[in-house]
């Protein structure tokens, strides 16, 4: 295990939807910078990489939620770097309300990639050191996603404000495409209480995506997500949803 770090932060309304809770986006934005915090505190922060010609990619992020924060409340977030082998950096988040009960746990797994050659490079022990966190040989292996089936999708294209500093899409903007296909009406009536997201390849500024999904009700109803341009996958999502 590694070192934690944690902020507090008041939800604001322009983070919410019309539940009046946070939403994904947001959420995972605020993580983020909470682990960007901390790593700017250990003197490798995102000034120092950027000299290296490198930056942090995300290529796996579950969400487990007990309860979304709701606006005007004031959370907690905590972040822990908790192992990195040579391909990847593992770190969880948990939210709490201030009763100190967990709302959220977001575990990420994070890659290095080269910003010239836009390809994954290695994750050295020398970089990891500040963060305390055990160096392991194993990969590890998450839920997996079950791909979708149905044909049903809505077209979308990228922005010049979907893009970050890093010059790629913001991987918070992917939930918007994910999310937005299932419509006002499901999203105020069922909430989410499980994400899992993969992050296959790179989307890049001007092109057309595609967000497919489809419902499956059983013992539980669950969706199935894929965005697409062309004949590419960029990133595939299942969520578990329960009425509100």
């Amino acid at each position: 295990m590694g070192k934690k770090h944690e902020t507090m932060h008041q939800v604001s309304y322009y983070e919410c939807d019309l539940n009046g809770e946070m939403t994904f986006p947001m959420m995972i934005s605020v993580a983020i910078k909470v682990s960007s915090e901390q790593s700017d505190i250990l003197g490798v922060g995102s000034d120092y990489i950027n000299t290296l010609g490198i930056t942090w990619v995300i290529t796996q992020t579950e969400v487990i939620i007990q309860q979304l924060p709701k606006v005007d409340q004031t959370i907690k977030i905590v972040t822990e770097p908790t192992a990195f082998n040579k391909f990847f950096c593992y770190r969880s988040f948990w939210i709490y309300n201030e009763a100190g009960e967990e709302l959220v746990q977001i575990n990420m797994a994070f890659a290095l990639m080269d910003v010239k050659a836009r390809k994954i490079t290695s994750v050295s022990a020398e970089l990891m050191a500040p963060f305390e966190s055990e160096q392991i040989k194993k990969i590890h292996r998450w839920e997996k996603i079950e791909q979708v089936e149905s044909e049903t999708s809505r077209p979308y294209h990228v922005r010049y404000y979907d893009l970050d500093s890093n010059h790629h899409v913001n991987n918070a903007i992917y939930f918007n495409w994910l999310i937005d296909v299932l419509g006002r009406e499901f999203m105020e009536t069922y909430r989410p209480t499980y994400a899992n997201l993969k992050f296959d390849k790179e989307v890049l500024y001007g092109v057309d995506i595609d967000s497919y999904y489809d419902l499956l009700e059983e013992e539980a109803l669950r969706s199935r997500h894929a965005i697409r341009f062309g004949d590419q996958l960029a990133c595939e999502a299942n969520f578990l949803w329960e009425k509100r």
